[in-house]
């Protein structure tokens, strides 16, 4: 069995060249030894974990769906909104909700304090993420985004 103790765990900061997405996040599957986006196939554990910690006015991430990941969202502190289809959905603290592959979201926090929440996804061994909002694809494990040729992340999204 690993074990860790996620309060003494460091914050890894992600942020987009303009700062529009802005997250801090612990990857505990990480921080347990699985390697990033394997899979079981592949030594990885059969989900992956990370706390997240989201600032005010932030976004975790480009609206995206994903062709086979699932993930779940458990929000222990703040208040946010969650973009999901053409809907957006308000979120606070002791909310959780699932989006399942096929269904486009990001999360955005509205509050005034960081909103602090569980993402946990099955870890498929692939995947292929669309970004409706400017036609781009990702390939996972690749690691690779696309618009007919290879493209940074954050590319037309801020």
């Amino acid at each position: 069995m690993n074990h860790l103790r996620v309060s003494e765990m460091d914050w890894i900061e992600q942020r987009s060249p303009l700062g529009k997405f802005h997250v801090f996040r612990r990857h505990l599957s990480e921080a347990l030894g699985a390697p990033r986006d394997a899979g079981v196939a592949n030594g990885g554990h059969p989900f992956d974990v990370e706390m997240v910690k989201l600032p005010p006015g932030a976004t975790n991430c480009p609206f995206h769906a994903h062709a086979a990941q699932w993930e779940f969202y458990l929000v222990l502190s703040g208040s946010g909104s969650i973009r999901h289809g053409d809907t957006a959905t308000p979120v606070a603290a002791g909310d959780s909700f699932v989006c399942p592959p096929g269904e486009a979201h990001h999360l955005t926090n509205t509050g005034t304090e960081d909103l602090l929440y569980y993402v946990i996804a099955d870890n498929p061994p692939a995947d292929v993420i669309h970004y409706p909002d400017t036609g781009k694809w990702h390939v996972k494990p690749l690691r690779k985004s696309f618009v007919m040729q290879e493209v940074d992340y954050y590319q037309g999204e801020e």
